[in-house]
């Protein structure tokens, strides 16, 4: 089974899976799911040629062992990027931006972090780099560390087994076989629409607020004093 390379060909899952085996996964999984540098690792076209490539035999392991191993992993680089954040703190905010770090994915987190809440920590698992950077800033805003624990576990779970276990259902279907590059490229594309439509109104909503800002009067100017907003008084009356 051969699948197509979705960016450099070091990131091409079906490499990846045939050069480090089952182990490289984990650790990939892992390190997406919370570490900085984990961002680009392409974990959702991974798991599913996982799920894939267990229905073919590919691996030793079966297929319950591989979801649970998967899912470990998954939790555990969560939990490494709460703990993380909550050491760091707001200092990483400031960090200055290098080849590995933008402070924009940060604040894309940041703000899907608050827009959801502890859901994020469920939802962002299903939405590239935010899912890496999600964990991360829960720890900064000192998120309650059960609810952490609680969402971590489930959202974990619905990931890492729900793609796998995806692949491993539908590389059963002689089309999907038959056109698994597609396949793959239309997993990436759906994965990447939540993260399209955050920009899309995060944008309308800074242009809504741009409008606003200018539409209102500058200070001292449009306003008038009390005592001219009262009646002028009658001709021959006093005040």
């Amino acid at each position: 089974m051969h699948t197509i390379a979705l960016g450099p060909s070091f990131l091409d899952p079906d490499k990846l899976i045939s050069t480090f085996g089952l182990i490289g996964i984990l650790v990939i999984v892992f390190a997406e799911s919370g570490l900085l540098i984990g961002f680009f690792l392409p974990g959702d076209s991974l798991l599913f040629t996982t799920g894939l490539l267990v229905s073919d035999g590919k691996f030793s392991q079966p297929l319950w062992l591989v979801c649970l191993l998967l899912w470990v992993a998954a939790v555990a680089g969560d939990q490494v990027g709460f703990l993380f954040g909550r050491k760091v703190g707001p200092s990483l905010f400031n960090r200055p931006d290098s080849r590995l770090f933008k402070r924009e994915n940060v604040e894309k987190a940041h703000e899907f972090f608050e827009k959801y809440g502890p859901r994020s920590i469920v939802l962002a698992r299903f939405v590239p780099i935010v899912r890496t950077f999600t964990p991360i800033v829960a720890g900064v805003a000192r998120m309650r560390y059960r609810t952490f624990v609680v969402y971590n576990v489930v959202g974990g779970f619905l990931w890492a087994c729900g793609v796998t276990l995806l692949g491993h259902s539908l590389g059963q279907v002689r089309f999907v076989r038959d056109n698994i590059e597609f396949i793959l490229v239309a997993i990436v594309l759906i994965s990447v629409i939540p993260v399209a439509i955050e920009l899309l109104r995060a944008r309308s909503a800074s242009r809504k607020q741009a409008a606003v800002d200018g539409s209102e009067p500058a200070p001292g100017r449009g306003r008038h004093r009390a005592s001219d907003d009262r009646p002028d008084p009658e001709p021959g009356h006093r005040r």
